[in-house]
C-alpha cells in the first residue's frame, strides 16, 4: 500500500532522486529519464481518456494500462538485485492481455493501403501523441537495459512495444473503425 501524507520532501533539493529500493540517483540519470517518460506516456493516456468516454470498450481498455503503466514505473523504480526480495513487476499476462485487446480492435479495421498521418478525431490524435512519447519510452528502457549492472525486465520492454502497437491501433479504432483515417499520399505537395 502507498501512503502519501507529505508530497515535499526538499531531498530531491540536492539533484537526486530515490529509487524504490532507497538508493539515490542523480535526477538526469536513465533510469529515472526510463520511468518518468512511462510516466508521461501514462499521462498522454489520461488525456485520450477526455475523449472516449463514448466508447467503453477503448475508455476500459486505456484506464487498465494506465494501470499497467504504473506497474512498469513501479518495476523500473526498483532495479532488480541478486538476494532481494521480488518487487513488484510487469509479467507475461500483462502483455498477452495487451495483445488480446489489439487484436480485439484490429478485428473491426480495414487493412491499411498507406501509412497513417497522425490526426482524425482528437482521440485519435491524442493516441498518435501517446504513441510517440511510448515508443520514446520504450527507446530509454531498450538502452537502460544495454547498460552495465542495469537490469530491466523483458516483461516491460516487451510491454511497451505493444503498447505502442495498441496506441496505433486504438487510434484507428477512435477514427471510426479507421474510415477518418488521414493517409499519407507520397509526394503531394511537390
Amino acid at each position: 500500500m502507498v501512503v502519501l501524507n507529505r508530497i515535499y520532501t526538499k531531498t530531491g533539493d540536492d539533484g537526486t532522486t530515490a529509487l524504490g529500493s532507497g538508493e539515490r540517483r542523480p535526477k538526469y540519470d536513465l533510469r529515472i529519464e526510463a520511468y518518468g517518460t512511462v510516466d508521461e506516456t501514462n499521462a498522454a493516456i489520461g488525456v485520450v481518456r477526455l475523449h472516449t468516454q463514448d466508447a467503453p470498450e477503448l475508455h476500459a481498455m486505456l484506464g487498465r494500462i494506465q494501470n499497467d503503466l504504473f506497474d512498469l514505473g513501479a518495476d523500473l523504480a526498483v532495479p532488480e538485485r541478486d538476494g532481494k526480495a521480488e518487487r513488484l513487476r510487469v509479467v507475461a499476462s500483462q502483455v498477452e492481455r495487451l495483445e488480446r485487446d489489439i487484436d480485439a480492435l484490429n478485428d473491426k479495421l480495414a487493412p491499411l493501403t498507406s501509412f497513417v498521418l497522425p490526426g482524425g478525431t482528437p482521440a485519435a490524435a491524442h493516441l498518435h501523441v501517446a504513441r510517440t512519447i511510448c515508443r520514446r519510452a520504450e527507446r530509454v528502457i531498450v538502452e537502460l537495459a544495454a547498460r552495465p549492472g542495469e537490469q530491466v525486465s523483458a516483461a516491460g520492454i516487451q510491454y511497451m512495444n505493444r503498447l505502442s502497437d495498441f496506441l496505433f491501433v486504438a487510434s484507428r479504432a477512435a477514427n471510426g473503425n479507421g474510415a477518418g483515417d488521414v493517409l499519407w499520399v507520397p509526394g503531394q505537395n511537390r
